[in-house]
């Protein structure tokens, strides 16, 4: 399983580890995904996804329904 976000499409960044010594190494930032299941009304069925923290705000603020719409849209998601 790939670390992306199924709503927004984050994925790992890459950069450096930089010593005191200005020794540079390459490194992987992460995202932060935690997989959640959400009830869609509109369908009455569960679905889980995997999403990012800040999927979450805004899974919030707008809804699950109105997310996915604009994932779909994005091509994004494809449940």
């Amino acid at each position: 399983m790939s670390k992306v976000c199924e709503i927004t499409g984050k994925k790992a960044m890459f950069g450096n580890n930089v010593s005191f010594s200005i020794n540079k190494t390459r490194r992987r930032f992460d995202v932060n995904l935690s997989k959640k299941r959400f009830f869609i009304p509109e369908e009455d069925r569960w679905i889980t996804l995997k999403v990012s923290t800040r999927a979450l705000k805004s899974i919030n603020k707008k809804g699950i329904s109105a997310v996915l719409k604009e994932a779909k849209e994005k091509g994004l998601v494809i449940k």
